[in-house]
């Protein structure tokens, strides 16, 4: 039985075919040509391209003695189920996600121990401060929010980090175009080029973080990062005391993905700034293998500022460490319309002067 190979265009996908003419490969639909020895190499490359293999060994934490536990309680919210920890100096509080009223559940017993912290360096008042200086330049923003918008509570929290370690090692293929342009008397012409780029190499992780807690939206997380990890010791439950902590609910194997596409999503970033000259570049093909990889648990100090203006609420977080500050605020669509009519009248202007400069008024 007779087998025919059929080749796919690498320009435009379409089926090609040998051309008896110009004694190469041609495809019909783009015209382009290929010689036979550099499609067999491309084709032979796309079929040893292999998937993604990212495992990881999520054996982190530690199991907690009867004495650490000893003073830690359980706190669990009514509204949204976030279940934080405090010290028996905590007295009624509030959810630092929701700011609902927290019930106090017992003593604190189970999950993991974290195996690092990194302790609180800024206060509440550098967390109050951060926020009026995160008003400042914000020209679409209400006036009157500086003034009203009302601090309901200000919380030092701990979250449950997840820290990924990982070596990598990748391969991708990129689709890449160089376009040279040039005139005549008679015709404009357009040459486009093909390129198959290949990159590879290894690159180390250390401590890609992803967020334990499903209450804590990753984006606010990852946007106060990084964390300087020097600072960070073994956890002890002294460094708890006057503050809350969040116990994860999200584990180490839930946080995988999250890992991976972090990663995936670097290695790509680190490797397309390798490929230069060309007028266009595409990933087309992206094999990242993971070795090593390891899982650690620890604990990140973070300002919690839940303020409340004409019945919204509105949720800010602080780096504890290095003062990052982030939270959405309101937009004053009075003065979004009024800065969209001055810069359309600006680009009006604009127009019509250059109109008047190329005598076509």
């Amino acid at each position: 039985m007779a087998v025919m190979q059929e080749y796919k265009c690498p320009c435009c996908g379409g089926a090609i075919a040998f051309d008896s003419a110009s004694q190469k490969m041609k495809c019909p639909f783009c015209d382009t040509e290929f010689e036979m020895d550099a499609l067999k190499a491309y084709d032979n490359e796309l079929n040893n391209e292999q998937g993604d293999n990212m495992q990881w060994d999520t054996q982190a934490g530690g199991q907690w003695s009867v004495d650490e536990t000893t003073g830690l309680n359980t706190y669990v919210c009514q509204s949204c189920g976030g279940s934080i920890v405090g010290d028996e100096t905590t007295a009624a509080t509030s959810c630092p996600y929701c700011g609902n009223p927290v019930v106090l559940m017992g003593q604190f017993s189970g999950d993991l121990k974290p195996d690092f912290v990194i302790p609180f360096k800024l206060d509440k008042n550098a967390a109050k401060e951060a926020l009026l200086k995160h008003y400042k330049g914000k020209v679409l923003l209400p006036k009157v929010f500086k003034e009203q918008n009302h601090i309901d509570e200000i919380k030092g929290l701990y979250v449950p980090f997840w820290l990924f370690d990982a070596d990598a090692n990748a391969n991708i293929r990129y689709k890449a175009t160089r376009v040279r342009r040039w005139s005549d008397s008679n015709y404009d012409y357009t040459e486009t080029s093909y390129f198959s780029v290949i990159r590879g190499g290894n690159i180390g992780f250390e401590r890609v973080p992803v967020d334990g807690s499903s209450k804590m939206p990753d984006d606010l997380m990852e946007s106060i990062e990084p964390y300087n990890f020097n600072d960070a010791v073994n956890f002890q439950t002294a460094y708890l005391a006057g503050y809350l902590a969040d116990k994860y609910d999200v584990d180490a194997q839930q946080s995988i993905d999250r890992a991976n596409q972090r990663i995936k999503h670097s290695v790509e970033q680190s490797f397309i700034e390798t490929v230069k000259g060309f007028t266009t570049v595409v990933p087309e093909s992206t094999c990242v293998n993971l070795s090593n990889g390891k899982a650690k648990y620890a604990l990140y100090p973070v300002w919690i500022l839940n303020t409340t203006w004409k019945d919204k609420k509105y949720l800010f977080a602080m780096n504890g460490q290095t003062g990052k500050f982030v939270g959405d605020l309101p937009m004053d669509k009075g003065l979004l319309g009024k800065w969209f009519g001055i810069i359309a009248g600006a680009v009006t202007a604009a127009s019509f002067l250059l109109m008047l400069l190329v005598g076509l008024l």
